[in-house]
């Protein structure tokens, strides 16, 4: 296969959100841009996520929270390039574009409209900012040390420069690939372990046989694993545990770790049972706290800690039993849900080789990497996407 002349200035590997925004601002910036991307249409995690609206940045992306915020080996290395393009000037450009967003809890910013209408917008910038997309074309690897040979199943493409933003391994239907991981190994930049993240928890045995007779109930709950708690909702389903809650805290579980389930959290189990016994002591134990939980859930925790007969039969010890198996429930779970439904990938290519004001590796002048490639995962709640931008911005304002 012969190389392409004259050479681009610079290629983007990937047509997601960190992709089309890199090569929008590579683009802006006079450079002679392709991105290229083997799906057969651009941004297709984009057009997925948020339930087809987007959840396109969270308005808690602030200087002081992106360490506790962002998963890595060295969670302060996001700082640089979200704090030079922040969700502020995101939402400018957003806004600029024509297109509105509404908040949701906990600062997150959805497209008020469809998902499909962010990735029209990134399409239709980054084609008057004079980039070249090329879809349905599969990369196969990059050579060289600058200039740059792109392999890809439609040909050899050089380039002055080259940005990785091919993403990690979630969600292998929408074409995910390790490509990313195999570029950087090939030119020596180092990677951290990689595994599925802001994904379902799974469960074996007794737990799972109380999950899956619950499937399809949900509650406001909260999930603790080590030092990390989200309060959020929470979702039993055939295979264990989803929900909003659960997904934040897989990111922080680890294979024989135990997690604790809080059924009721912000509710005060034992000491609204307790009163009820000292109000109406003949009323069964699960029909009180069928007033704090669903029905299902309130039999379910009655059964776990082995009550039986009225409120007034209960001691406080039985009481504290209770309490426990709905705010204290400690399970192991048994694995995850895996790539397959993760929302992101957890590692990736190691921060510790790449330079936080370009994203360039430090090793190979002009091999950049961008967005979930790298080892930095945010929270759920639209971070992932502002990690996203902002890295793809740093990485186009750079090459």
């Amino acid at each position: 296969m012969g190389t392409a002349h004259p050479p681009w200035d610079v290629v983007v590997l990937g047509a997601g959100a960190a992709g089309l925004y890199a090569g929008i601002e590579a683009a802006r910036r006079g450079r002679r841009c392709l991105v290229i991307d083997g799906a057969r249409k651009p941004g297709e995690k984009i057009r997925i996520s948020g339930g087809g609206r987007c959840n396109v940045t969270n308005l808690n992306v602030a200087r002081a929270t992106i360490p506790e915020r962002f998963l890595s080996r060295n969670p302060r290395f996001a700082l640089s390039a979200l704090s030079r393009h922040t969700a502020r000037d995101f939402l400018a450009r957003f806004e600029a574009a024509g297109l509105s967003w509404t908040e949701k809890a906990l600062g997150q910013l959805f497209c008020a409209t469809f998902a499909r209408d962010v990735v029209a917008w990134l399409v239709r910038d980054l084609a008057a900012a004079g980039a070249t997309l090329r879809l349905g074309t599969v990369v196969h690897g990059v050579e060289g040390a600058g200039p740059f040979t792109v392999r890809t199943d439609g040909g050899d493409m050089a380039a002055a420069r080259v940005i990785v933003a091919t993403g990690g391994l979630s969600i292998p239907k929408m074409g995910a690939t390790d490509i990313g991981y195999r570029i950087a190994r090939a030119h020596g930049v180092p990677l951290t372990d990689t595994r599925p993240a802001l994904v379902p928890l799974t469960f074996a045995g007794a737990p799972l046989e109380e999950m899956a007779a619950l499937a399809g109930t949900a509650v406001e709950g909260a999930v603790a694993c080590g030092r990390a708690r989200f309060r959020d909702g929470l979702l039993f389903t055939h295979r264990g545990l989803s929900g909003p809650s659960v997904l934040q805290a897989s990111s922080y579980w680890r294979e024989g770790e135990a997690v604790a389930i809080d059924l009721a959290a912000g509710a005060e189990v034992g000491a609204s049972l307790a009163a009820e016994r000292r109000r109406a002591g003949r009323v069964a134990p699960a029909t009180a706290l069928a007033r704090l939980v669903p029905e299902r859930v309130a039999r379910a925790a009655v059964a776990r800690a082995g009550l039986r007969g009225t409120l007034a039969d209960q001691g406080n010890a039985a009481l504290a039993r209770l309490n426990a198996a709905v705010h204290d429930w400690q399970v192991v779970p048994q694995g995850t849900e895996g790539y397959r439904t993760a929302e992101v990938t957890l590692g990736g290519v190691d921060t510790d080789a790449l330079d936080p004001r370009t994203m360039e590796a430090r090793a190979v002048p002009g091999l950049h990497f961008v967005g979930e490639v790298v080892d930095v995962t945010g929270w759920l709640g639209g971070y992932n996407f502002q990690w996203a931008w902002s890295s793809g911005w740093v990485a186009g304002q750079s090459v």
